[in-house]
């Protein structure tokens, strides 16, 4: 199995897109210049940990009352480039995702009390109609990666790397791509989805990462991470996953107008991570 993490990971995958600084108008460039140049910056177990810590209170702080002044930074072809935690606007949307959810009104309740929820949705209201182009720069798949991620990605951007349970590290599974390829991929998948099969659930799914990839510089840097999928999964599991691979070649059996072996290729696909999403109602 997977080494045990430090902190409690919660199993989502993480799809990010890092920007150049000149995409960022002042003074926000220069801040995240300073931010880059001026210290190393914290990782996703730092940015969950702070998370985790607004809950503790009674009642708990499901949305931050500060956006958080944080971000990743990575370098793409020798530049640095900034992923934005965003974690005010992503805890705004993430609690719209569980009011619209599965959880009956009770379970809710005893999560967020009614009056929490009402409070969070006004701040949010207030806020949304001062930054109406607002968006996240982080996206998060609970229990799975979403099947359309991987359309942007190709095998061979794919970076695994094993935990270490005697050194106290964890796997990490991710791809990274530059923007200019994610779209071009993206592009090409729905050419295919559209001449071969009627607009569907994939389809609709790849529209909407397309408009949200549409937001962003084009010399941006694309990430996928397995997150905290990590730990919920085999290291088997991890070393053999190739879903961007398989992803890849249902969609050009559908290119070459062979719709059996991409609805085959696709099957498999989604049967090896639905056994992932299944295992949420594990005990």
């Amino acid at each position: 199995m997977s080494v045990a993490p430090s902190v409690p990971v919660p199993y989502a995958s993480y799809l990010r897109v890092y920007e150049p600084l000149a995409a960022f108008p002042e003074p926000e460039r220069s801040h995240w210049d300073r931010y880059a140049r001026g210290k190393r910056a914290p990782g996703a177990q730092e940015e969950l940990r702070r998370s985790l810590a607004d809950l503790l209170p009674t009642p708990p702080v499901p949305v931050p009352v500060h956006e958080s002044g944080e971000a990743f930074v990575a370098r793409l072809d020798g530049v640095v480039v900034v992923c934005p935690w965003r974690t005010r606007l992503r805890g705004w949307l993430a609690l719209e995702e569980l009011v619209a959810g599965p959880y009956p009104a009770p379970v809710l309740d005893a999560m967020l009390p009614p009056v929490v929820r009402a409070q969070v949705a006004s701040d949010y209201e207030r806020w949304l109609s001062r930054n109406p182009d607002a968006r996240p720069w982080i996206r998060t798949g609970v229990w799975h990666v979403p099947l359309r991620w991987f359309a942007l990605f190709g095998d061979e951007e794919r970076e695994y790397v094993p935990g270490d349970a005697a050194e106290g590290r964890a796997p990490v599974l991710r791809y990274r791509t530059t923007m200019a390829q994610a779209r071009r991929r993206l592009a090409r998948a729905l050419k295919a989805l559209r001449e071969s099969i009627d607009e569907g659930p994939m389809t609709q799914g790849l529209v909407e990462v397309g408009r949200w990839l549409e937001e962003f510089h084009p010399r941006a840097l694309v990430e996928l991470d397995f997150g905290g999928l990590v730990h919920a999964v085999p290291a088997r599991w991890l070393a053999e996953d190739r879903s961007a691979a398989q992803l890849a070649e249902g969609i050009a059996a559908l290119r070459d107008g062979d719709g059996e072996t991409a609805s085959e290729v696709y099957g498999r696909l989604a049967e090896r991570w639905r056994a992932v999403r299944d295992l949420r109602f594990a005990n």
